[in-house]
Order: structure tokens, then sequence, then C-alpha cells
């Protein structure tokens, strides 16, 4: 046991807007749990709400908190109940804590359990320098991963949920929201062989980031392009077999809806702000599947995103900033300027 008897962390420490840098004692750990020594997170678009204090973090979130889901770091100490991992393993986790007693969680749908807490949403969070996490939730990190990748396994396990929903191989796919989880989704989709991959925003940077990471992608300007013209130029005939809807808009839904086949798939990951009217008899007419996704498939996702990440798949440069966590306020403004990719905040 090397590690102090308080730590820095990020905390929510009163119901209003920002962040602030606190001493916190370091976890105590319980016979089923490890504590992690943090040595890199991800800021979340669900930190930006909890930093802005908006209605849901209000709703949801109790003060005071430490922050923050997404990291990677090294086991420093084990519960004595814990026999599969080992001290100075290198990990990253599940954010997503469930309990054991509902049907889903039996059945092994652990995802779907409706008792989970998060992570840094309603359990103290990874913004710290040590995180108690159930032994449950670890997830090892290969040596070929490094921390910055661990860090962001969270929002590409996002991506790889939604775009691993159904079959990609051999399809066109739409993808709205160009966001990172939106580029990561196009990657993945991209690695796992869809034929035409098309990313739709508003944001000119957000496409061009798109283009960077993926290469192979057709970006799409929504306020200025129509898809009809885009189905077209790729020779598509009747439209998009999958589409993946990132974005929350509920202009970018209707549009997908319009240009899908008949019999078309649809995942949506983006939520959209309140109630939205929603054309449901196009939907019906077209006879198109809707799935919504919530976190990660426990384990399978985080599975496949190692899988692939050892068989090629690279993320790297969706990570625009990598900052000190004591610039921790630029961080949150790069994030809040919707002008960057992921930013990871270093802990050591």
């Amino acid at each position: 046991m090397t590690h102090h008897n308080t730590m820095k962390a990020l905390e929510k420490s009163r119901p209003e807007e920002g962040l602030w840098m606190v001493q916190a004692p370091v976890p105590e750990i319980g016979p089923d749990d490890v504590l992690i020594r943090i040595n890199a997170t991800g800021i979340c678009g669900t930190d930006i709400h909890i930093w802005n204090w908006d209605d849901w973090a209000a709703a949801t979130v109790p003060v005071p908190l430490i922050t923050g889901h997404e990291f990677a770091g090294e086991i420093v100490e084990v519960g004595r109940n814990v026999t599969d991992l080992k001290i100075g393993q290198r990990c990253s986790g599940e954010g997503h804590v469930v309990g054991m007693e509902s049907r889903q969680s039996r059945s092994g749908k652990f995802h779907l359990d409706p008792g989970t807490r998060g992570i840094g949403v309603n359990a103290q969070g990874a913004f710290a320098e040590y995180l108690k996490l159930p032994a449950f939730n670890v997830v090892p990190l290969p040596d070929d991963i490094p921390d910055e990748i661990g860090a962001i396994l969270d929002p590409l396990g996002n991506a790889v949920h939604t775009a691993l929903s159904f079959d990609l191989l051999g399809e066109d796919v739409l993808i709205t929201g160009a966001g990172p989880i939106g580029i990561m989704a196009a990657a993945v989709a991209r690695h796992a062989g869809a034929r035409n991959v098309v990313i739709t925003d508003v944001n000119p940077e957000r496409l061009k980031l798109a283009e960077h990471v993926c290469g192979n992608v057709r970006t799409v300007d929504a306020r200025q392009d129509d898809l009809h013209d885009v189905v077209d130029e790729l020779g598509m005939k009747q439209g998009f077999d999958v589409g993946l809807e990132m974005s929350g808009s509920q202009q970018a839904l209707d549009q997908m809806v319009e240009v899908m086949i008949m019999g078309g798939k649809i995942a949506l990951l983006g939520i959209p702000p309140g109630k939205s009217p929603v054309d449901w008899s196009r939907i019906v007419f077209k006879a198109i599947t809707i799935k919504g996704v919530y976190g990660r498939e426990m384990f399978e996702t985080w599975y496949k995103m190692i899988a692939m990440l050892q068989n090629g798949l690279d993320v790297s440069r969706v990570i625009t900033h990598r900052m000190p966590v004591d610039d921790f306020r630029d961080a949150f403004g790069a994030m809040k300027s919707g002008k960057t990719g992921k930013v990871v905040l270093d802990w050591r």
C-alpha cells in the first residue's frame, strides 16, 4: 500500500456551473472491489452537462460528487475476494455498476439492469487520483493499447455497440452526427466491412475531423448538401441499409428516414432534448426497424472493441487535445467549444 490517505479530485462541489479541484479521501475498497490509480481520463458530453449544471444534471447528480467515468489506470489494491486481477495490472472499466437481482442481470443482460448506477454520475467517479471499482467491472488492458486509448474505450464502446447493432458487411451506412462517437462509429463501420459510409453534421470542423480520423468516408454538411444527391452520387439506387443516429437532432432523424431503403434498420444513440414529433407513418410504411442503444453490452462490446483495436482499428486521431489535469478548466473550455475531438486529461 503506497498511496496516501487523500487525493486530488475534480468534484461537483456546489449545485452551479463548474467543477472544483479538491482534496478528497482515497476510497476504501470492499472485499469485491479494486482500487485503481488513474493515469488518464476522457471528458465526455455527460461531463459537460454536469459542468453546465443543466436540468438533466440538476435532476440526476447528487452534490457533492467526484465526476468522470472514462478512464485508464492500474490496479494498486485488490479486495480479499478478488482472485482474477492483480496489483500492477493496467485496466479500464465499465462505468455502469449493475445489481445482480433483476431479471435482466440474471439472464446475463447486465447492460439492461434497471438498477444501473453510473460512475461519476450518481456514484463517485474517475476524475481523481484513485477510483474504487467493483472487480466485476474491471476490463484489463492489453500491453498494445496505450492509456490514452484505454481512457476513451467507454465512448468507443458506445460507437461499437451502436454500429454493431446490425450486420454491416457490404451495407451502405448513414451516420448523423460527427461528434467523437459518431466519428468512431464511422471508423468501426469501415472496419466491419461496410461499403459506403456517409456521415453528416452542421459543424464543418467536425466533418474535417471525421475525414482525418477515418479517411475513406463521405462527409456531408447537412445545412447545404441534400442526402438524396449523395445517394445518387454513390450509385446506391434505393438508399441506405443501416442508419446510426448519433446527434440527438430531430431533423437529422427525419432526413435519415427519408433516405433509408424499404426494410432499413436504424440504431439511435443520440438523445434529443425533450420530446420530439416523429412522422411514424413514414417509419411504418418503410418497414424500418428502430433500436435504442444505451451504454455498452457487458462485456461483449468490450471484447469486440479490444479485438478490433488489436486488429487494425485506429481511433487515435479522434483525440485532439491531451492536457495535464491541472489545466482542466482549459480542457473543458476546449470541449465546450464544439471544435475538438476527444480531450484526454493526464493524471500522472
